[in-house]
């Protein structure tokens, strides 16, 4: 049986994570002065918003976590980032096309290096700091980062650690994994 209330928290509380990130647009999009502060903040108070709502909704005593629910979550969190990831671009009209906003994100968290945008350095600075956020987050993994959160809430990281990197043998890891994650994070 696929536990429902275990994604739905857990991507509010990756959400959550999200909107902490697009606050350190905040200081950027201040010292510049480019016109996207009030972009910014309307982003980060709706993905806050939603991340609150989700985690809080499907608040669970039942934090099994299967394989299923793992793989779920990894493809939820790729789709959830990149929709509200683009707000930035959307609400402070920088990319005008939805669709053109949520693939420029999209490739960013991916890090697939494909773009839209023909003049990149056109953007507002805080904009341009977002976009390459996107690609920085990429770099590492949403789930990687999740590996070291996710324990600490008792939600299990095995699974999306191995719907992250199907193949590996997980055995050797399952011991050190919230560790290997902050020791990547770290030198990251």
């Amino acid at each position: 049986m696929l536990n429902g209330k275990i994604i739905g928290r857990s991507l509010g509380i990756l959400l959550i994570m999200e909107g902490i990130c697009m606050l350190t647009v905040i200081p950027v999009s201040l010292y510049y002065a480019d016109g996207d502060l009030s972009a910014v903040l309307i982003s980060t108070a709706i993905t806050l918003a939603a991340g609150l709502l989700l985690s809080q909704v499907f608040k669970s005593k039942n934090s099994t976590l299967g394989k299923r629910e793992g793989y779920l979550i990894v493809t939820g969190s790729w789709l959830v980032f990149s929709l509200f990831g683009s707000l930035p671009f959307i609400i402070g009209g920088a990319i005008p096309s939805y669709t053109d906003a949520f693939f420029e994100t999209i490739s960013g968290f991916t890090t697939t290096g494909a773009s839209i945008l023909t003049d990149i350095e056109s953007l507002p600075h805080g904009l341009l700091y977002w976009r390459s956020m996107t690609q920085w987050l990429g770099g590492m993994g949403i789930i990687v980062l999740s590996l070291a959160i996710l324990p600490v809430l008792r939600i299990g990281s095995m699974q999306l650690f191995s719907a992250e990197v199907p193949g590996l043998k997980t055995d050797k890891l399952h011991p050190k994994i919230r560790e290997t994650a902050k020791r990547l994070w770290a030198i990251y």
